[in-house]
């Protein structure tokens, strides 16, 4: 079993990354494959709804930013996901959003049915927003979504001063730990033959004529 935990930030060893590995150094502990992936400071063009991602096999169309796709094949063969972002003005990073815009359109396969977390980093305030917001990518996809025992933020400045919030580290422990649970839980399950339900096609209802 494998999680891909995505560092939404453009600081490659900042507080989101800190909270990232105390995940990361959990599920490791618990059995579990992990790897963090940097989306780094290069640009992630948005997705502009084109429709195009439909005629290929989980891929975006856009070529000029490969990350997208990469990620996309990575996910494919990962269980779970841990999605981590700093705040900026009380919302997540816009570089993680344009990601998971992209991602989840042109790949939400790869994600439905596996568990998904968020976690947020900030100085004070904004983490429960920026949580929120990138939990309904998991919501409107099918997936479980994975707590803790406090919301799943760590505060600090700058990463020395995130690994001085006990509290925010025991929570990214205690996230792991649920994770890994949550993972042994559904494989347990298909060992038993416990599958997600047949689905019925999707309806898309629009009231505007």
């Amino acid at each position: 079993m494998k999680v891909l935990l995505i560092n939404g930030s453009c600081h490659k060893n900042g507080c989101t990354f800190t909270a990232l590995t105390e995940i990361e150094t959990t599920l490791k502990s618990e059995g579990i494959e992990a790897e963090i992936i940097q989306i780094g400071s290069e640009a992630i063009k948005d997705c502009t709804a084109c429709g195009k991602c439909r005629t290929l096999d989980n891929k975006c169309v856009f070529g000029d930013d490969d990350m997208v796709n990469e990620i996309l094949a990575k996910a494919a063969k990962a269980d779970g996901f841990v999605f981590g972002t700093p705040v900026y003005y009380a919302h997540p990073s816009g570089r993680i959003l344009s990601l998971l815009n992209r991602l989840f359109y042109a790949g939400g396969k790869s994600f439905a049915y596996k568990p998904g977390a968020a976690v947020a980093s900030a100085r004070r305030a904004g983490t429960t927003a920026s949580i929120d917001v990138l939990n309904k990518y998991f919501t409107i996809c099918n997936m479980p979504v994975v707590s803790s025992q406090y919301w799943n933020m760590v505060h600090g400045n700058r990463a020395e001063e995130a690994k001085q919030d006990e509290e925010g580290m025991q929570t990214m422990r205690a996230l792991g730990a649920n994770m890994a649970w949550l993972l042994k839980c559904i494989e347990a399950g298909k060992a038993k033959g416990i599958v997600p339900s047949h689905r019925e096609q999707r309806i898309m209802t629009n009231f505007i004529r």
